[in-house]
């Protein structure tokens, strides 16, 4: 009778595959907050972004004055827009958005991001550029040094 020899891993080798793939499991489990953090990151960032860009366009968008270089207030945010010239800086009440896109001028418990507009000097002319500092922060309830993170913009209107 003849044997036939039959190929099969040893139990040494099972347990080296398996320590193996524990290894790697655990490195890529250690992995996972680290990328759910930068996803939530560039997600805020995004919003962000978006909500400065749409403020942006919204104050542009404001017709100008009669006579040119009064003050006025954007038609979508109600934000009030100084008259020119601006000889000191000039910052409005922050605005709060939540997550869906909807805005309230105190901060609610769905508030997730702060807007503050501040408006530069712009010289002693009056026919000046109207300078705009945008910046929104998040959480909405932190300040400026406490936040965890802030996307900021800037745009000259031509308000005269």
């Amino acid at each position: 009778m003849k044997r036939r020899s039959k190929c099969a891993f040893s139990l040494v080798e099972v347990t080296l595959a398996l320590g193996i793939a524990a290894f790697c499991l655990i490195a890529i489990f250690g992995l996972m907050p680290v990328g759910v953090q930068t996803s939530r990151n560039a997600t805020s960032q995004t919003a962000a972004t978006n909500i400065v860009a749409s403020v942006v366009a919204d104050i542009r968008a404001t017709p100008k004055t009669i006579p040119a270089g009064r003050p006025t207030t954007s038609a979508l945010y109600q934000i009030a827009i100084p008259g020119n010239p601006i000889i000191t800086p000039a910052t409005i009440p922050p605005l709060f958005f939540a997550q869906d896109g909807t805005f309230s001028t105190t901060i609610q418990p769905t508030s997730r991001y702060q807007l503050i507009v501040t408006y530069c000097p712009n010289g002693v002319e009056a026919h000046s550029p109207t300078y705009a500092d945008v910046k929104v922060t998040w959480p909405a309830a932190a300040t400026l040094p406490n936040a965890s993170g802030f996307v900021e913009g800037f745009a000259a209107l031509d308000r005269n």
